[in-house]
């Protein structure tokens, strides 16, 4: 055994770095040097200490003894109401949901029947089917979240939200009943989500009655009238499961600048030091002084035992920025299950071997995890520190929802998080899905919040969000054309105008446009030939709903004036790339243009013609219409063409993430195409080759079931 340690040592330590994109032992002893030279301010007066009534805490900290499981009572409950009608079940993160959603599916499938487990992400989907694949059998479990599809006839269906709704599409379009007996929405918070809460809402509205509906969330708000509304669009009563204990408590720690942690609170009420540390205005000395060093944060948590912790930052580079402090860490030697569970992990994705982060990885224990990095690298990351050998990662708050890898403390330096439009105090729901990461389940007696000072944290607020209770959920439906060609498939007008009043927007009393949102949608359609006098959908009409994307009258306008590509795979991929992007980075991203492939640029030039005015209808009739990116297709044209991922990331100046994001959405927009075989078969192959072309590593990787 030692000798296959030393192998996998020398093979991985000191054979990956050796390839990785990181420096050489010179530079990283100059760098050190300067890190060390520009923190000695720091270094000089943090000095790591804990106030003392804080010693009888921490002697609780360590490893719950085992014990058998015992099932909770409101686990119970939740399984007695979800056999015979719908269930809410609203507990926080860790408190063993997954286990309710696992004990309802096997019942069904002991009796035969089918179950759909849909979640926001694919990447939380994913893991859910490796997880049920090992549970119930792989030959059991399918998944559907568009980038992946296998054994979609198997009695478990794992999936996405958006691809639920869109097989309730079908079904009524068909005239058909669902297949399956039992759904369950994971994290269905996301109800209320700005810019997806109208899918879950969708799903919720078509569904069957006869399958029972299993609601699970740790944050909602409003939870009874959410089911007092369910109850009242399917004749049903929907029981109303809470659980307010958490199933490791919760302790809040601040950290002075001087490097003494306190507690946050007492008595609920801002601890004494910490009250005159506010009332004296340090906050204010401490923004002109040198920053919180992350390096020295991590040593005084290992210190007294503190360690996993997350660190939740304000953006993705300063999750990356922070990984250089680290290098005063002391480096880490591993043991055997390290490097094997390293080395089984990069002989899945070899790619990984040449990441510029894993340097930091293996000799310090921490990662960055964010969105502007590869799926393959999150997932790696999330698993090395699933497996206990990572000290802490740096992460935005993307990571508190969804993805499944808690730690013995949380780190804030923020109080405010940026919601996808602007930076606001941070709300009730976020602070309990970041705090419900501290605290493992079965490997801790108990977790904690670190507040740490800085020029975006406000403790009182941090105080307040102690006893401020979850987001209320507001309805989020609206109209788009997807919808509508979707709906009109197999409902008149008038129906669809009932499925309306059943909406939540209608039970909450919003001002209710839906129905004359709906007139304006379907007097376009009429005017562009997608639907006839008599409100059905035409020929176009009827191919055209089967394109369930952001932009689908663009799309099949390019369709039906042979704007598209029809014989080039890797132009196509191009050409849909820009339906697919929705921020405006047009002005900063620029190329060469004498390197630009001209065919490229007459393509986009052809489809901008075809498309330029149904577009200028559609402003003019009040649509939004997102501008077409051509840098979007620039990159996916090369990446089809075989040219090197980082070559073409670094002349766009884009993130692995973001990078990533365009061709992956870019896929699932070439399957809608795809669909098409039966009316425009050339394109729907075209459509096939062209999602080959851009799908491999290290875009997508291998899900092992």
């Amino acid at each position: 055994m030692e000798s296959i340690s030393t192998e996998l040592q020398e093979k991985t330590k000191w054979g990956n770095k050796r390839q990785s994109a990181g420096r050489s032992k010179e530079s990283k002893q100059a760098g050190g040097r300067r890190e060390k030279h520009k923190h000695s301010v720091q270094s000089a007066h943090f000095r790591p200490a804990i106030e003392p009534v804080l010693k009888g805490v921490f002697n609780r900290i360590g490893k719950p003894q085992e014990s058998g499981f015992i099932p909770d009572k409101f686990q119970l409950q939740a399984l007695e109401a979800v056999e015979r009608t719908d269930c809410l079940v609203m507990a926080p993160t860790g408190s063993g949901k997954t286990w309710i959603a696992e004990q309802a599916i096997l019942s069904i499938f002991n009796k035969g029947g089918r179950c759909w487990y849909a979640s926001p992400l694919k990447a939380l989907s994913n893991a859910k089917w490796v997880e049920f694949s090992q549970k119930f059998g792989a030959q059991h479990v399918g998944i559907l979240t568009g980038d992946t599809k296998e054994n979609t006839d198997e009695p478990i269906i794992v999936g996405t939200t958006e691809i639920l709704r869109n097989q309730l599409y079908d079904v009524m379009e068909q005239g058909e009943n669902l297949r399956c007996d039992l759904v369950i929405l994971d994290e269905a918070h996301y109800l209320g989500d700005r810019d997806r809460g109208v899918v879950w809402e969708e799903i919720m509205i078509y569904l069957p009655v006869r399958v029972n509906l299993l609601l699970l969330s740790a944050t909602i708000g409003n939870g009874d009238e959410i089911a007092s509304w369910l109850s009242s669009i399917r004749n049903k009563a929907c029981t109303v499961i809470r659980e307010e204990k958490r199933p490791v408590p919760l302790y809040p720690l601040f950290l002075h600048p001087s490097g003494r942690i306190l507690p946050l609170l007492e008595n609920r009420r801002l601890y004494g030091k910490v009250a005159e540390y506010v009332t004296a205005k340090k906050m204010r000395h401490f923004r002109n002084s040198a920053a919180l060093h992350f390096g020295e944060i991590i040593k005084l948590l290992e210190e007294y035992s503190l360690l996993p912790a997350i660190f939740f930052l304000k953006s993705r580079s300063e999750c990356d920025a922070a990984l250089k402090q680290c290098v005063r860490l002391t480096e880490k030697s591993g043991n055997e299950r390290f490097y094997y569970d390293l080395e089984e992990l990069l002989s899945r994705f070899p790619f990984l071997r040449q990441h510029r982060q894993l340097e930091c990885l293996i000799d310090y224990r921490v990662a960055s995890h964010h969105g502007g990095q590869l799926p393959a690298w999150k997932f790696f990351v999330e698993t090395m520190m699933k497996k206990g050998h990572l000290r802490a990662i740096f992460a935005t708050s993307t990571v508190a929802a969804g993805v499944n890898y808690p730690a013995r403390t949380i780190v804030l330096f923020n109080s405010d998080l940026f919601n996808g439009y602007e930076f606001c105090p941070m709300s009730g729901t976020e602070f309990h899905q970041m705090t419900g990461r501290a605290g493992r389940r079965g490997l801790d007696n108990i977790g904690f919040m670190l507040a740490a000072p800085g020029r975006f944290m406000d403790l009182i607020h941090v105080k307040k969000l102690f006893s401020m209770p979850s987001d209320e959920i507001l309805s989020q439906i609206r109209n788009d054309f997807s919808m509508v060609l979707n709906l009109l498939l197999s409902q008149t007008p008038e129906m669809i105008r009932d499925i309306f009043e059943k909406s939540l927007a209608s039970y909450q009393h919003q001002k209710l446009n839906l129905w004359k949102e709906f007139l304006r949608h379907l007097d376009f359609l009429k005017a562009e030939g997608f639907v006839d006098n008599q409100d059905r959908l035409t020929e176009n009409g009827v191919w055209a709903s089967k394109l369930r994307l952001d932009q689908p009258l663009l799309i099949a306008e390019g369709l039906r004036t042979r704007g598209f590509p029809s014989t080039d795979e890797k132009l196509l991929a191009a050409m849909i790339s820009p339906f697919v992007y929705d921020h405006d980075q047009d002005k900063d991203i620029q190329f060469d243009k004498r390197k630009i492939s001209r065919k490229l640029k007459l393509a986009f030039e052809h489809l901008s013609k075809r498309l330029k005015p149904l577009a200028g209808r559609m402003a003019a009739a009040g649509f939004p219409v997102q501008p077409l990116y051509f840098w979007t297709s620039v990159v996916v044209y090369a990446w089809a063409s075989g040219e090197q991922w980082d070559n073409i990331t670094e002349n766009a100046g884009i993130s692995d993430g973001e990078m990533a994001m365009l061709i992956l959405r870019t896929a699932d927009n070439l399957r809608q195409i795809a669909s098409l075989k039966d009316t425009h078969p050339e394109m729907a192959e075209l459509a096939i080759r062209a999602r080959d072309a851009i799908l491999r590593e290290p875009v997508v990787f291998e899900w092992e079931s």
